[in-house]
């Protein structure tokens, strides 16, 4: 049996995990509408998921096998979003394992139309809540109200982590010539020339006082002579959660986010990490002296709030672009933060 694949459950309510002291319960919450995603028009240029047919093409031959046929997948873009589901699941199983509960997953409008905000269903057997913000800005995802009372009261709550990761925002001018240049800095041919993600992240994060906006998609620089991820620039004396204990590295994505600290000189939160950028290829953010970007950032509690806040990009948890014994170290980390 243990050889044997579990079976899939879809469409069906959650069921509550039971608290066990010491052992964190996960919640993934995706912020994007599903069908409004998976139904833009393949022809847009701009601010749309790939289709899966387009990923085939570029990725050639990797798809090319029955199980990714017509048959048997999705080839639209609503395949595209699938494959973000199942590039967590190794991280679904590493963190189940280390904590003992399943790691429960969410979306806000899934592929049923079921529309789920952030409430007491999710936040009642929720003590690690991980926003990933893949909505695209046109789609107009915004936290509520009722959301933001309802997280601002269950981070009132010892021992909850609320991990929020807006991803890239990729050619935000009406410059074009800039957009170009950003394009050919991440060289993905399946990214737009704008391609603008996380307005549910960014509301909420106005809205609890976190001072960051995610910018630009930036390409990590490599070890000379490998395909090799350059190691990150950790301050480690600093990271009282241990996140990045024996993590030298995150996941390499050619496109990931600045998280840019928007208030100088904050006390409340704390830079962890940042990695260095492939200065080999030009981008706006390199022509003003930067080397390097935000990458891991945490609020630590206060007086108001005694759960913690960590910013991080989601591909950090997927398989999409790779995955080591450092990324499986930082997901133990997170997983079994005291």
């Amino acid at each position: 049996m243990n050889a044997m694949q579990l079976p899939r459950t879809y469409n069906q309510n959650h069921i509550p995990r039971k608290y066990t002291p010491g052992k964190r319960r996960i919640s993934i919450y995706w912020t994007w509408s599903y069908p409004w995603e998976a139904q833009r028009d393949p022809a847009a240029m701009e601010n749309r998921f790939s289709t899966m047919t387009e990923v085939r093409t570029v990725l050639w031959p990797a798809y090319e096998t029955p199980e990714w046929s017509a048959a048997q997948f999705l080839q639209g873009i609503a395949g595209t979003l699938e494959l973000f589901h199942r590039s967590t699941l190794s991280f679904q199983q590493i963190a189940g394992e280390a904590t003992g509960h399943p790691v429960a997953v969410f979306q806000r409008v899934d592929q049923a139309g079921y529309k789920l905000p952030i409430d007491e269903r999710i936040l009642a057997d929720t003590d690690t809540l991980m926003v990933f913000g893949l909505d695209h800005l046109p789609s107009e995802q915004e936290a509520t109200r009722d959301e933001v009372a309802s997280i601002r009261e269950w981070l009132k709550r010892e021992g909850t982590c609320l991990l929020l990761a807006p991803h890239h925002d990729v050619g935000f001018t009406s410059d074009m010539k800039q957009r170009q240049m950003e394009y050919l800095h991440h060289g993905d041919p399946l990214v737009p020339r704008q391609q603008r993600f996380a307005q549910y992240c960014r509301s909420l994060m106005a809205a609890l006082g976190v001072p960051v906006i995610n910018q630009y998609g930036l390409r990590p620089a490599v070890v000379k002579g490998t395909k090799e991820i350059a190691p990150l620039t950790a301050l480690r004396d600093i990271d009282k959660l241990g996140l990045l204990n024996n993590v030298p590295t995150f996941n390499f994505h050619p496109h990931l986010p600045h998280y840019e600290i928007t208030e100088k000189n904050s006390k409340a939160i704390h830079l962890l990490a940042r990695q260095p950028i492939d200065l080999d290829r030009p981008h706006p953010f390199t022509a003003t002296g930067n080397t390097e970007f935000n990458c891991l950032l945490w609020m630590p509690p206060t007086q108001e709030r005694a759960g913690d806040i960590v910013l991080v990009d989601s591909t950090n948890f997927t398989t999409l672009f790779g995955g080591d014994e450092s990324l499986r170290h930082f997901w133990k980390n997170l997983a079994t933060v005291k």
